[in-house]
């Protein structure tokens, strides 16, 4: 029987797989395989989808679904009890596989709006008018910096797990997230001045 172990700070509930599952997947035994990606294809997709925002969904398909290739053909290499959770290897792979599309050409973002139909007029317009700074904020961010961004405020990630993820080390994380940080706060506070 294949077996997840529970994590309440992952973001879509889920966990990580658990050892005996993860040698099967890696000596590419299907069930395995297959309840690898289900536990993992949703936080891939989402970071995935917000850091190609724009580029389309066969495009945002192509490189989730080239992540989990990459995944399985290094996935003999992984290390259970390494510096780095199963999740952040494959998250690590994701934002790399998205640097490099967004190195292609530079995307234009659209945000993933939650539902609004139960807020007013108003409330709707100030929400639309400030994702739209938000996306702006992002679409001008180099590839690297977006990247650092997305991997700690929308998939939680610590500094250090940035730093492996993304082969930098932990002054230049830091010093990634405040330029991200610092344009976004410049951006709002263009809309909240009525710039």
């Amino acid at each position: 029987m294949l077996g997840v172990v529970r994590s309440p700070m992952a973001p879509d509930g889920g966990g990580e797989v658990d050892e005996r599952t993860l040698r099967s997947a890696a000596a590419g035994e299907r069930d395995a395989s297959r309840a690898l990606v289900d536990l993992y294809q949703q936080r891939v997709f989402a970071l995935v989808s917000r850091m190609l925002a724009g580029r389309g969904r066969a495009t945002i398909e192509d490189v989730a679904q080239d992540t989990f290739l990459q995944v399985f053909h290094r996935l003999a290499s992984f290390a259970p009890g390494g510096a780095a959770k199963l999740s952040t290897w494959i998250l690590t792979i994701a934002a790399r596989r998205s640097i490099d599309e967004l190195r292609k050409q530079r995307p234009a973002l659209v945000a993933d709006l939650e539902s609004t139909s139960d807020a007013r007029g108003d409330e709707r317009a100030i929400r639309k008018e400030l994702v739209a700074a938000i996306e702006g904020a992002l679409r001008e961010l180099s590839p690297e910096l977006r990247a650092a961004f997305l991997l700690r405020e929308y998939h939680g990630l610590d500094y250090a797990e940035i730093a492996r993820a993304l082969a930098i080390d932990l002054g230049t994380v830091k010093s990634r997230l405040s330029r991200a940080r610092a344009a976004l706060r410049a951006r709002l506070a263009e809309v909240h001045d009525g710039g």
